[in-house]
């Protein structure tokens, strides 16, 4: 039985308590080939989105993606953001929420392919092994928000 990440719950969980308080929620995402979003507006190779029903529609967060169209210099696009180019989801009015490790998407396809059938799904770099130098930087981080692996 493959183990679904617990990644896109805390996303949408701290989705729904951001809608909830009335606070708006954002997700800083590092852009890669298999994010798309408009071109032009992420910078340092990293962007925010507005997740808000006010900035949104058809917003679908899944295990996998998150999918929604969204307006930007008031041009409708549809975006798709993988789950492992999530890198935080917090409320931007006072920014509590949660950060994430980076995760690339291609390591995670070359590692499962990589693996025997009956070997463990899961599979991270460890700490001080070579890659280091191409992954992207995370954003600053805030005291309040808790890195999950």
């Amino acid at each position: 039985m493959t183990t679904v990440s617990t990644k896109p719950y805390l996303i949408r969980a701290i989705h729904e308590w951001c809608v909830d308080q009335g606070l708006t929620p954002h997700i800083a995402v590092v852009i890669d080939r298999h994010v798309i979003v408009p071109n032009g507006y992420a910078r340092d190779g990293q962007i925010i989105l507005n997740l808000s029903p006010d900035a949104t529609s058809q917003l679908v967060i899944g295990n996998e993606t998150i999918t929604f169209q969204a307006r930007f210099g008031g041009k409708a696009h549809a975006l798709l953001v993988p789950i492992a180019n999530v890198i935080a989801v917090y409320a931007a009015q006072n920014g509590q929420g949660m950060a994430f490790e980076p995760e690339s998407i291609d390591e995670q396809l070359e590692a499962a392919e990589q693996l025997p059938d009956d070997a463990p799904e899961a599979v991270g770099d460890a700490p001080g092994e070579g890659g280091d130098e191409h992954k992207p930087k995370a954003p600053p981080r805030r005291n309040h928000l808790k890195v999950v692996k």
